[in-house]
């Protein structure tokens, strides 16, 4: 039976004197943060560092890098940070409150009906032959969408996962059973 362990990281803390531009990159609190996070996982062996396009995510995988020499990385546009809004057919789906949220999300964040965001749980979660250890430096709506997936919930619940910058989630696939949630936002190296 192949395991899949899918290591997600949501990028340092961005700074905040770039408000939520897409083109901020960390700031010292984020890079310690995310140097704190390279320290704990020093000791795994990846097989692959996945990243965000966006500087916050670029950065962190950066520092991360220092600690995991041998984990090849890559910007990969599964990680891209995303906000996934239900088409008019499924706005029933979601509470009123939350829709009148998603409806001010920009045009170049949404992600209508998760098509991006399935289309990455499909590639992460994929069978494989052989075991995986992958690590992916990505965004709080991503890894709230990974875990909504793997507990199955109603379409919306990613909405009400918090992930904090340098939280660690892990996810499993393992062949011929359900995704598991092995752990959510644990900040022990915080």
């Amino acid at each position: 039976m192949a395991r899949t362990l899918l290591y997600l990281v949501r990028h340092g803390e961005q700074d905040p004197a770039l408000g939520h531009s897409t083109d901020g990159g960390l700031s010292e609190r984020g890079r310690r943060q995310a140097d704190r996070l390279g320290r704990r996982l020093a000791d795994m062996t990846f097989s692959t560092m996945h990243h965000s396009p966006l500087p916050r995510a670029v950065e962190t995988a950066e520092v991360l890098a220092d600690y995991l020499p041998d984990a090849p990385r890559h910007a990969c546009d599964f990680a891209m940070d995303r906000t996934p809004v239900p088409s008019v057919e499924h706005r029933n789906e979601y509470p009123e409150p939350l829709l009148r949220w998603l409806d001010r999300v920009p045009n170049q964040e949404r992600d209508e009906d998760a098509l991006g965001l399935r289309a990455a749980v499909d590639h992460f979660g994929a069978d494989s032959a052989e075991d995986r250890y992958e690590l992916v430096v990505t965004h709080n709506f991503v890894i709230g969408w990974f875990v909504r997936h793997v507990l199955d919930a109603p379409t919306w619940r990613w909405m009400s996962l918090n992930q904090e910058n340098c939280g660690l989630t892990i996810v499993r696939w393992d062949t011929n059973r359900p995704p598991a949630l092995v752990c959510f936002n644990d900040i022990g190296h915080l």
